[in-house]
């Protein structure tokens, strides 16, 4: 039967309870099952584990602990079995049988499922041990393996609510602001405002209510930060809720997030019914005299809701558009009543600085970006996943320490942060520090934490293209600067990518990219040209390329593209013939084929088909 804590001396009790029952000698296999593990078939492993179990009698012996994501994507599934610490990687459903009967009951290490690590052809036995984590510093990540988002009882274990019960018993509202003012914690939802400013303001707004709110409305492309906590560790966000909740002085608490989330809807959901149960949530928490209560609202599916103005007219069932600004949110928010917003990750910092200390969080990062901070590392790169790493951490570290470099010993050329917002960074600048200022004097954006890496096959021009494209699609159109502005540099960097542009259309693609950033309401207007103009600041031999000679260096530009055939090549096998939709290509069999290029709609299909590498794929008339 759940015991409901009347006060903090019975968390700290029941606390103290778990711990004493802790067995570090039992045997568990920990499980990664967040949505990409589940992608990658953990739930399948899980079973069969199950049955593996009951099969040798070990079920009694023998404890399956299913935790979030660690963030290492790239070898899901995985699972690791302590207390020996191993850790196995691309675990199928078949290598399950021989992980029981040699790793559990022979006690030897399977070796075939251990990291390889490609730098020093070597295998590594522990998870902590891999380069992918040896340069992160892993304050909000770490507590992924040690918990079950199910099981309220595994957060409280490791000292979960332990900042709770101090705020509600030991601090004033006005002591807690400060010390999250102290830390330096900066809001990790883009903008980077001082949270403990911002909680500030909301708090001397006079109101008979006030909301709180946690945007996990993650809207940017192969941005998956969010999502992992909320999935993995649900009560260290909703923890820092209600911390936040305390010092500001409100009632209500909405968690505002992605329909595209369901897992972590789910996990949410099961969270804050076990912190009523405990009577954690809700009525005179602790014996505090505190009341507050959370609420999820499903986000309504556009990426300008991230946009906090935007955010708090879907909440309240409108259209979601930004609206001009003051009043601010912490003035005038949801039904006209001072409103808090921070993103996942900010609330999610909130009991890590309580629990150690102001001095202790602004002393990780830099001068004016203190703290970690979580990014998902996607793209052309070897080891995908999440990074949670000290702010300062220079891009080079990113890719090459902790992302293991390019694929297929191909040249980096360009990283872009910050989303469809951000700028794309070259390789000349990779020794950047991550941090606010820095990356916006390079044209870029911190963002929420997307980082995608691009090699030498990628065409920047198509790059602007297409986050032009997503932005486009993507504005609310309510202001012209935003819904006009953004349409017209789409046209023009689309004719260059055709081959229609003109010299003057990268003067004017700066001069008006410019014009929107200052003239457009909101965030993501004001940085919807970055794409296009950090890509003519760093590349703008590519766009003069696909101008002045109808060329697409990297053959991307499917415009710019032609396919040939190579007569003395071809061995007139018919395979290309075959697998072309179009029917552009004709010969007889065993006799050289050629292309129709009316015909061709060069999809490329020809190319991959072809075995005998007659076919060849050039760019601006050369082949």
């Amino acid at each position: 039967m759940t015991v409901k804590f009347k006060n903090n001396d019975d968390l700290k009790e029941f606390r103290k309870t778990l711990l004493s029952k802790n067995d570090p000698e039992k045997i568990s296999i920990v499980v990664a099952t967040g949505t990409c593990g589940i992608a990658q078939g953990a739930d399948k492993v899980i079973a069969e584990i199950k049955k593996a179990l009951i099969e040798h009698n070990l079920e009694k012996d023998v404890e399956i602990k299913i935790t979030g994501c660690h963030g290492f994507c790239q070898i899901e599934p995985y699972l690791t079995i302590l207390p020996q610490d191993i850790f196995y990687t691309n675990v199928r459903p078949e290598d399950i049988e021989e992980i029981i009967s040699k790793t559990l009951i022979e006690k030897e290490i399977v070796e075939r499922l251990l990291y390889h690590d490609a730098k020093t052809n070597s295998t590594i036995i522990k998870e902590n041990d891999i380069p992918f984590y040896k340069k992160q510093t892993r304050n909000m990540l770490s507590n992924n393996v040690l918990i079950t988002p199910s099981c309220i009882e595994d957060y409280i274990g490791i000292d979960g609510y332990s900042a709770l019960g101090m705020v509600l018993c030991d601090m004033q509202p006005e002591g807690v602001i400060d010390e999250i003012k102290n830390s330096g914690l900066r809001g990790r939802g883009g903008a980077g405002f001082p949270t403990g400013f911002k909680w500030d303001f909301c708090r001397k707004a006079e109101s008979d209510k006030k909301y709180i709110v946690c945007n996990a409305d993650e809207g940017d492309p192969g941005a998956y930060m969010n999502r992992n906590l909320l999935e993995g560790n649900p009560h260290s966000v909703l923890e820092g809720m209600i911390i936040g909740a305390y010092a500001i002085g409100a009632s209500e608490g909405i968690i505002y997030i992605r329909h595209e989330y369901p897992l972590a809807v789910k996990t949410i959901e099961i969270a804050m019914n076990q912190m009523r149960e405990y009577g954690l949530l809700g009525k005179n928490i602790l014996d505090s005299g505190f009341d507050f209560d959370i609420r999820i609202v499903p986000g309504a599916g556009a990426f300008v809701c991230g946009e906090e103005t935007a955010l708090i007219a879907s909440i309240e069932g409108k259209k979601g558009e930004p609206r001009q600004r003051p009043p601010f949110p912490a003035q005038k928010g949801i039904f006209g009543k001072p409103t808090n917003i921070n993103n996942v990750e900010t609330w999610a910092n909130i009991p890590l600085i309580i629990n150690n200390g102001a001095e202790w969080f602004s002393d990780i990062g830099t001068e004016g970006a203190s703290g970690t901070k979580i990014f998902s590392l996607v793209g052309k790169i070897n080891n995908t996943g999440l990074v949670e790493v000290p702010l300062g951490t220079t891009l080079k570290e990113m890719v090459y320490d902790i992302g293991g470099g390019i694929p297929k010993g191909k040249k980096f050329k360009a990283i872009q942060t910050g989303g469809p917002s951000g700028g794309c960074i070259p390789e000349n600048l990779l020794s950047t520090p991550i941090d606010y200022k820095k990356l916006a004097e390079a044209g870029s954006i911190m963002g929420s934490g997307g980082l995608v890496v691009m090699d030498e096959d990628i065409c920047m021009v198509d790059v602007a293209k297409y986050f032009l494209g997503f932005l486009q699609e993507e504005s609310c159109g309510k202001c012209i600067t935003c819904r006009e502005g953004i349409e017209r540099l789409l046209e023009i960097v689309t004719d260059i990518t055709e081959g229609k542009g003109k010299m003057s259309d990268i003067d004017l693609l700066e001069e008006l990219g410019n014009v929107v950033k200052d003239a457009s309401m909101c965030g993501l207007g004001q940085t919807a040209p970055n794409s296009v103009l950090s890509t003519i600041q760093y590349f703008k031999d590519e766009y003069i390329a696909h101008i002045k000679e109808k060329k697409c260096p990297a053959r991307v530009c499917r415009s710019l593209i032609n396919f040939n055939i190579i007569e003395d090549d071809c061995t007139g096998c018919g395979a290309c013939k075959k697998a072309c939709p179009e029917e552009a290509i004709s010969g007889e069999k065993k006799l050289p084929h050629a292309i129709d290029q009316e015909k061709c709609i060069k999809c490329g299909i020809c190319y991959e088909t072809c075995k005998f590498n007659a076919i060849i794929k050039g760019t601006g008339g050369i082949t």
